[in-house]
C-alpha cells in the first residue's frame, strides 16, 4: 500500500461470522485491492455486509470513497448463471424443454448444420461456437439492434467448429453461449423480451435489486470501472515470499504455470467475436456497458448477487431477512418445476485444458468434492466450495449458492486478476463460509443433544 493511501473497510456481520470480516480485512490490506464488495446470505438472512476501498489522498480530503455497497460494477461471466435462470424460467411455464433442438423454437438457426444442436448442449458449453466469423461491434449488443436481429443473422450463419482430435465436445463459450441464449429466450418469452429485460421485471423488481444485462444511461454514474491488474506488477510481486506482503495471488512458479496454462485458453475463448476487444477495460467503455452481452456485461453488485442467490439456495422462494426489508419476503422467483430444470441433470466432462467440470442442463456449473485422483486443475476450480452452483467472472467476481446449507453468496472486485482463472481470491471467502455454517451447525447439534439429555 502506497502511504498516502488508506484502506476504507465499512459493513457488519452477525455473530458466529466474524472470521470472514477479518480474513476481509486482513485480504484488503495485503492483497492489491482498490475497490471489493463481499455479501452473504445463510437460511434467508443476510449475515455478511462488507464492503471497503483504497482511499488515495485525492479522495481523502472529501471523507468519500466514491464506492458503496450499491455501486455497480461489472461482473463478467457471473452474468451466466442469469442466463441459465432465465431459461429455466421459461422451462418452468412450460415453454421451454432443455432436451428440445434450439431449431425447434429458432427454425432459422439450423443453418449449415446445426439443425441437432440442443438447448443443453449449448448451456453445457457443448455447441461448439465457441467464436463467429464476424467480430460484433458494440452497436451490435443495443436491445433495439438485438431486436433487429443483428446477432441473430450471424449466428444462423455460423457452422460448428470443435477442436480436432480432442474427442471433446465440452469448450468454454465465453461470449458466445449468453449471445445464441438471449436469441433463443426473446424467441420463446411470450412478450418477446430479452434476458436484459426479463431480470429488470421478473427479478429485480420483486426482490429489489440490481442486475442489469445492459445499462440505461442514466444509470451509468453508479458503474464503478474495472481495473485489471498487469502482467509485469503481478511478476515482480510474484517473486515476493509471502512474509514480505506479496501483493498477488501467485507466486512466481504459480505465474508461470498459469501464463502457460490460462493465457493460451483465453485467446481461444476470445478470438475474433468482439471487434476491439484487447482486455477486460475494454468492458469500461460506456457504449459497451449499454449492450446486452449476457455472458460478459453484467452489471450488478455483491448485495444483489447475494439476495438472488439465497433465493436460488432456497428453492426459488425468498425467504425474508430479518436484518432488512420485509417486503420481499416469501416471494417466488422461480417456481418449483423451473427451480428443478435450472438444477437438473449434472453431467461432468473435460473443458478446455481446465480439466472437468459439471453442468447442469440449464448451464450452472456443480462444485464438488475431489480426490487426489483428481488432478490439480480440478482441485484448485473445485476445493474450498464444494456443494455451490454458479459460476464465476473474470478477474474475480463469484455468484454461486450452496442448496443443502442455503448460502447465497456474492463477491465483487474492481481489482481483477485475469490469471486467477478460477477466483481463488473470492473463494477463500468461500471456504470460511463453509467452515462458519459447520461450526454453527456442530454448535446447534450438540445443544440439542443437551436438552435431550437433561
Amino acid at each position: 500500500m502506497k502511504k498516502n493511501q488508506k484502506i476504507r473497510i465499512e459493513g457488519a456481520v452477525v455473530p458466529g461470522f466474524e472470521s470472514i470480516r477479518d480474513l476481509f480485512e486482513r485480504r484488503m490490506h495485503s492483497l492489491s485491492e482498490i475497490d471489493t464488495q463481499l455479501c452473504v446470505y445463510h437460511k434467508g438472512e443476510k449475515v455478511v455486509d462488507l464492503w471497503a476501498s483504497v482511499i488515495d489522498s485525492f479522495n481523502r480530503s472529501s471523507g468519500e470513497s466514491h464506492f458503496s455497497p450499491n455501486t455497480l460494477v461489472n461482473v463478467f461471466s457471473s452474468g451466466k448463471s442469469f442466463e441459465s435462470i432465465a431459461l429455466a424460467s421459461l422451462a418452468g411455464k412450460g415453454l421451454l424443454n432443455f432436451n428440445d433442438k434450439i431449431s425447434v423454437y429458432w427454425p432459422e438457426f439450423s443453418a449449415n448444420g446445426k439443425e441437432s444442436l440442443t438447448v443443453a448442449d449449448l448451456m453445457r458449453h457443448e455447441a461448439g461456437l465457441v467464436n463467429f466469423d464476424t467480430p460484433l461491434e458494440p452497436e451490435d449488443y443495443l436491445t433495439e439492434n438485438i431486436r433487429r436481429n443483428k446477432i441473430g443473422s450471424i449466428i444462423e450463419r455460423q457452422s460448428q467448429n470443435f477442436p480436432k482430435g480432442s474427442g471433446n465436445a465440452r469448450q468454454y463459450h465465453a461470449f458466445t453461449r449468453g449471445f445464441i441464449a438471449n436469441e433463443l429466450f426473446r424467441r420463446i418469452d411470450p412478450a418477446g423480451r430479452t434476458i436484459g429485460e426479463y431480470l429488470r421485471k421478473d427479478i429485480c423488481e420483486p426482490l429489489e435489486i440490481d442486475v442489469m444485462v445492459g445499462v440505461k444511461k442514466k444509470e451509468l454514474g453508479r458503474v464503478k470501472k474495472v481495473t485489471e491488474l498487469g502482467l509485469f506488477f503481478q511478476f515482480m510481486e510474484s517473486f515476493k515470499p509471502n512474509f514480505m506482503k506479496r501483493k498477488t495471488i501467485f507466486n512466481v512458479f504459480q505465474l508461470l504455470l498459469a501464463i502457460i496454462q490460462v493465457i493460451p485458453a483465453i485467446r481461444a475463448m476470445t478470438k475474433n467475436t468482439l471487434a476491439g476487444f484487447k482486455s477486460l477495460e475494454y468492458f469500461n467503455d460506456t457504449s459497451i456497458a449499454m449492450g446486452e452481452m449476457p455472458s460478459a456485461n453484467t452489471h450488478s453488485n455483491a448485495r444483489s448477487l447475494a439476495k438472488i442467490a439465497s433465493v436460488m439456495s432456497t428453492g426459488g422462494r425468498f425467504k425474508g431477512d430479518s436484518l432488512i426489508d420485509k417486503a420481499s419476503s416469501k416471494k417466488e422467483i422461480l417456481s418449483e418445476d423451473a427451480w428443478a430444470a435450472l438444477h437438473k441433470n449434472p453431467i461432468e466432462a473435460k473443458m478446455n485444458s481446465l480439466g472437468s467440470t459439471t453442468f447442469t442442463q440449464a448451464g450452472l456449473a456443480f462444485f464438488y468434492k475431489t480426490t487426489v485422483k483428481n488432478n490439480r486443475m480440478e482441485r484448485e476450480v473445485n476445493e474450498g466450495r464444494e456443494g455451490f452452483y454458479g459460476w464465476m467472472g473474470a478477474g474475480g467476481s463469484i455468484f454461486q449458492w450452496h442448496p443443502e446449507y442455503e448460502i447465497g453468496f456474492g463477491y465483487v472486485p474492481t481489482s481483477l486478476d485475469a490469471l486467477d482463472l478460477f477466483n481463488t481470491r473470492g473463494k477463500a471467502y468461500q471456504s470460511e463460509m463453509l467452515q462458519c455454517v459447520r461450526r454453527l451447525r456442530a454448535r446447534d447439534n450438540e445443544k440439542s443433544n443437551r436438552r435431550k439429555l437433561a
